[in-house]
């Protein structure tokens, strides 16, 4: 008798589950923004942020307190068209502030 649990290969099970398919694709382009973000940012703000979901044609920030989302929402527009010039189909950008960063 076989004891052994069934396995799968990641491939396997996300080839086996289009939601989960998505929501990595989704987590990559999010992570894909945020590189694209650092180019024009501060380096101090590198560590400050985080990629969020992507809901359509937006984009949610993650800022790690308030005073960084403050300085996000000024460099808003400057972000927002430098995604957009590299391709990106982004037409806006919510910040939020990460209770646990």
């Amino acid at each position: 008798m076989n004891t052994r649990p069934f396995t799968v290969t990641v491939d396997e099970a996300i080839e086996n589950a289009p939601t989960l398919a998505e929501l990595i694709k989704r987590a990559q382009l999010s992570g894909q923004y945020l590189k694209t973000t650092f180019e024009i940012l501060p380096k101090a703000l590198h560590t400050t942020l985080q990629a969020g979901p992507i809901e359509g044609t937006q984009w949610c920030l993650i800022a790690s307190n308030n005073a960084v989302a403050n300085k996000l929402k000024q460099l808003l527009p400057r972000i927002l068209s430098h995604l957009q010039s590299n391709g990106m189909a982004i037409t806006h950008i919510r910040i939020k502030v990460s209770s646990g960063f």
